[in-house]
C-alpha cells in the first residue's frame, strides 16, 4: 500500500542552558513568535510559530551536542523508515513508545520520522509505492 511523506520541519537541539533563553534567541533570529514556551511542562520543548512556512519548528533541550535535525512526517512511519533504511539510513532509536523513529543518514546526520500532524495528499507530500 502506498504511503506519503514530506518535510515536517526542524528541531533545534540545544545542549545545556535555559530553554527559555534558547527559544528567545531562535525566536528573534528567525522572526518567529514563541507559541508554546514549555510544551508538555517538562522544560524540554518550546515551539516556534512556523505556520506561515508550513513547518513545525521546535527548540529542544538535549544531553548530546547541539545540532539541528529534520523531521519527516508520514502517514505510515514504519513504511517510511523502511524506505529510508533501504536508501542507506540506519535506525538509531524508537523513543516514547515508538511515537517517532530516529534514523541516521549515510552522511551521519540524524533525523526523525514522525506521525503526520496534517492530512497528507498528492498536492502536499511525496507518494511512495
Amino acid at each position: 500500500m502506498a504511503h506519503r511523506s514530506r518535510l515536517a520541519g526542524f528541531i533545534i537541539d540545544c545542549e545545556g542552558g535555559s530553554l527559555g533563553q534558547a527559544a528567545d534567541f531562535w525566536s528573534k533570529a528567525l522572526g518567529l513568535a514563541i507559541t508554546e514556551p514549555d510544551e508538555g511542562g517538562d522544560d524540554k520543548y518550546a515551539c516556534l510559530d512556523g505556520s506561515p512556512l508550513g513547518l513545525h519548528i521546535e527548540v529542544q533541550k538535549v544531553s548530546h551536542p547541539s545540532r539541528v535535525h529534520l523531521d519527516i512526517e508520514s502517514d505510515d512511519i514504519e513504511a517510511e523508515a523502511a524506505r529510508l533504511v533501504a536508501l542507506g539510513a540506519k535506525e538509531i532509536a524508537r523513543p516514547h513508545d515508538t511515537r517517532w523513529i530516529v534514523l541516521e543518514a549515510p552522511t551521519g546526520h540524524r533525523f526523525c520520522v514522525i506521525r503526520t500532524r496534517t492530512r497528507l495528499h498528492r498536492n502536499n507530500a511525496n507518494v511512495h509505492p
